[in-house]
């Protein structure tokens, strides 16, 4: 199969109407999400974005599946749930994307070493969860920041193996969940993402 490249770069920026519709999820919430990846093997992720329940608000969605190289760039704010029926998605994604199916067909050796962690923050209504297996290195420094007013994770792993990670924001049982994340990746993986929500003022992380 020949090789194949494909640059994409995506600007997306949705406004709401501000047109007020009162429902039971209107809770305020934000966030703000940089992220960054290099990964050289299978790659399996999925992210959505929702500012309202249902069909109000604004929404987005976006995904990578397959065997390749990847090295792709999100920046991301979610705005949603205020009083005014103000809501707004704003979203920049860049990546390149090599099809090398061929390279990655063999297994990973199965190892038995594994490292997991799981962060969650009830005030905020965040969680982040990460855990790798059939290591074969692992250089990880995750910094996790929690108060009852905000939720700072900030990732930066290298690894050669397996790695999950997944994410949820949602400000309690009645809100909608403004952000949902799940990503598996199998082979070479050097990650690194910043998310950050509750009441602080979005835009105080830098890029990664």
């Amino acid at each position: 199969m020949q090789l194949g490249l494909l640059i994409i770069s995506t600007f997306f920026i949705i406004a709401g109407t501000g047109i007020l519709v009162p429902t039971a999820n209107c809770v305020p919430q934000n966030l703000t999400e940089h992220s960054w990846i290099y990964s050289q093997g299978t790659t399996d992720e999925m992210r959505i974005y929702q500012s309202e329940s249902g069909f109000h608000g604004q929404k987005l969605v976006m995904g990578t599946r397959g065997t390749g190289t990847v090295s792709r760039t999100i920046n991301t704010q979610v705005y949603g749930g205020y009083p005014d029926g103000y809501n707004e998605i704003w979203s920049n994604e860049w990546g390149v994307y090599q099809n090398r199916p061929s390279r990655y067909s063999a297994p990973i050796t199965n190892s038995e070493l594994k490292n997991a962690l799981c962060a969650k923050n009830y005030e905020v209504g965040s969680v982040y969860s990460e855990s790798y297996s059939n290591l074969v290195d692992l250089v990880k420094d995750t910094s996790v920041s929690q108060t009852d007013n905000n939720s700072v994770y900030s990732i930066h792993s290298e690894v050669e193996g397996t790695a999950r990670v997944g994410a949820r924001v949602q400000k309690g049982s009645s809100a909608v969940p403004i952000y949902v994340m799940s990503g598996s990746y199998s082979g070479y993986l050097n990650m690194r993402m910043s998310l950050e929500s509750g009441n602080a003022s979005l835009l105080t992380l830098p890029c990664p």
